[in-house]
C-alpha cells in the first residue's frame, strides 16, 4: 500500500508569520516535523508542501523532499491535496493514504503515525482518522489554541471545539479533557471529497476542518495517543516546546 505523509507549511501564517523556519534547538519547525515523521515504519515517503521558496530552500539544503504548490490556500486540506496530486504525477504511482501533518507538531513521535494509520488498514470502511491526547491542566483545557474533542463510545467525534467541551461549569469538574493532534490520516479519494465538500456553518464557527464532515453526516475516527506532544502556535509556544524537547533522543539521530 503506498502510504503517503504531507506535511503543509507556509510563511504566512495569521498567528505567527514564519513559524516553519522558526528554530527549536538550532533546527527549523518544519525541519522537526518532516524527520520525525519520516521516520515512521509504515510510511513509503514524506513530504513538505509548500508555496514558499525559502522552505523549497531549507528542505532541498537538508535532504527532505519538497512539493511546490499554489499560494492561493486557506485550507491544509487543500495544500495537501494538490500535492498529492502532483506527487502522483511525478512518481507515477497513485497514493492509497496520505497521512496529513500539520507542520506546527514538532513533537511528533514516528509510532504515532503508524497508530494513526492502523484502524484505516484493519477497516475499510474508516476513511478519516485523528489522533487524540489527555490534557493535563485546566489551562491548557481553556487555552482556545487548542482543538477540544468528545467522543461516542466507539471513539468516533461527537464534536470538535475551540472551548472547553464537555462543559465544567455544571457542577462536575473531572471531565475527560481530550485534545486534537494533528495527524490525519485520509484514504486518497475521501480527502479528494472532502475538499469538494461545502464548508459547513459549525466548521466555520468553530474554525476546525473535521467539523465539516460531522456536518455531512460523515464519522471521524480517534486514536488516544499517549505521547505528550505540544502544537505550536504562539511564540510563547515556541518556548515552552524548545524547553520540553531539551535531551530530546529522537531530535539527536537527525541533528546536523
Amino acid at each position: 500500500m503506498n502510504i503517503v505523509a504531507i506535511i503543509p507549511a507556509r510563511m504566512g501564517s495569521s498567528r505567527y508569520p514564519g513559524k516553519p523556519l522558526a528554530p527549536i534547538h538550532g533546527i527549523p519547525m518544519v525541519g522537526h516535523v518532516a524527520f520525525r515523521t519520516a521516520k515512521s515504519s509504515i510510511l513509503t515517503d514524506t513530504y513538505v508542501a509548500t508555496c514558499d521558496d525559502v522552505i523549497k530552500e531549507y528542505c532541498e539544503k537538508n535532504g527532505l523532499k519538497c512539493i511546490m504548490t499554489s499560494d492561493t490556500h486557506t485550507r491544509c486540506s487543500t495544500r495537501t491535496a494538490e500535492a498529492v496530486l502532483k506527487i502522483e504525477e511525478m512518481t507515477g504511482k497513485r497514493v492509497d493514504i496520505v497521512v496529513m501533518v500539520q507542520g506546527d507538531e514538532p513533537m511528533v513521535q514516528p509510532q504515532m503515525i503508524d497508530d494513526a494509520v492502523k484502524p484505516m488498514l484493519d477497516d475499510p470502511s474508516i476513511n478519516v482518522v485523528n489522533l487524540m491526547a489527555d490534557m493535563a491542566t485546566v489551562e491548557e483545557f481553556e487555552d482556545p489554541n487548542e482543538v477540544k474533542v468528545v467522543v461516542d463510545r466507539n471513539n468516533d467525534a461527537l464534536y470538535f471545539s475551540r472551548e472547553p467541551i464537555p462543559s465544567r461549569k455544571k457542577g462536575v469538574t473531572d471531565v475527560p479533557m481530550r485534545k486534537q493532534v494533528c495527524i490525519i490520516p485520509f484514504r486518497r479519494d475521501y480527502l479528494i471529497e472532502f475538499n469538494a465538500m461545502e464548508e459547513s456553518p459549525l466548521e466555520i464557527i468553530e474554525s476546525v476542518d473535521m467539523m465539516r464532515i460531522l456536518e455531512h453526516g460523515g464519522k471521524v475516527r480517534m486514536v488516544p495517543t499517549a505521547f505528550k506532544t505540544w502544537s505550536v502556535d504562539t511564540p510563547e509556544d515556541l518556548a515552552r516546546v524548545e524547553k520540553l524537547m531539551t535531551g530530546d533522543a529522537l531530535m539527536e539521530t537527525y541533528r546536523r
